[in-house]
């Protein structure tokens, strides 16, 4: 009897203006857990401890998740130093996950936005999905995902928004948007 192919990791962006991309990615997260796999999530630019996602998931055993961020907006045309440093820790840090191979999928959450803004460059990300062991899953979250890394990847979704609750006057509501 042959043995089964081995797991192949193929880089997932999720990026576009609508709402859903680290949704989608934490869905994907709890799908791979189901089965088995081990998952590592970096949240870039995210410091805040109040979101759902944080309780949740402190409850699934195959899933580690890991924020770097202040718990205050950085702002996207003058980024505080501290922002940046945040940033390439979180970058760092996701090249230790990763090369270690220990985890079937990790989720680099808002690094497009981090890559958008400038407070990461391009090239070290683009080198961590090349170098990465052939079983690990990448998914990229975040607006603003630059054409190199929508090139590279093996899935993209663009979330479009058509029509925001936001645009109704509804602000954001604990255990759907946080």
């Amino acid at each position: 009897m042959s043995q089964p192919e081995p797991a192949i990791g193929l880089v997932q962006v999720y990026t576009g203006e609508g709402k859903g991309k680290t949704t989608a990615a934490l869905g994907q997260a709890l799908r791979a857990a189901g089965q088995g796999v081990h998952v590592y999530i970096i949240q870039f630019m995210k410091g805040w401890s109040h979101y759902g996602e944080l309780t949740a998931l402190t409850h699934q055993p195959h899933i580690t998740l890991r924020q770097f961020g202040r718990a205050s907006f950085v702002d996207p045309h003058d980024p505080d130093p501290i922002d940046v440093q945040m940033a390439q820790e979180a970058l760092d840090h996701a090249r230790q996950v990763v090369q270690a191979g220990a985890h079937g999928l990790v989720i680099l959450d808002e690094v497009n936005v981090a890559l958008d803004w400038g407070l990461i460059p391009l090239d070290p990300v683009l080198d961590l999905i090349a170098q990465r062991p052939r079983h690990v899953e990448l998914v990229l979250t975040g607006r603003g995902a630059p054409p190199q890394l929508v090139e590279v990847a093996n899935l993209v979704t663009e979330m479009r928004m058509i029509k925001h609750p936001y645009q109704q006057g509804i602000t954001s509501r604990r255990g759907i948007d946080y």
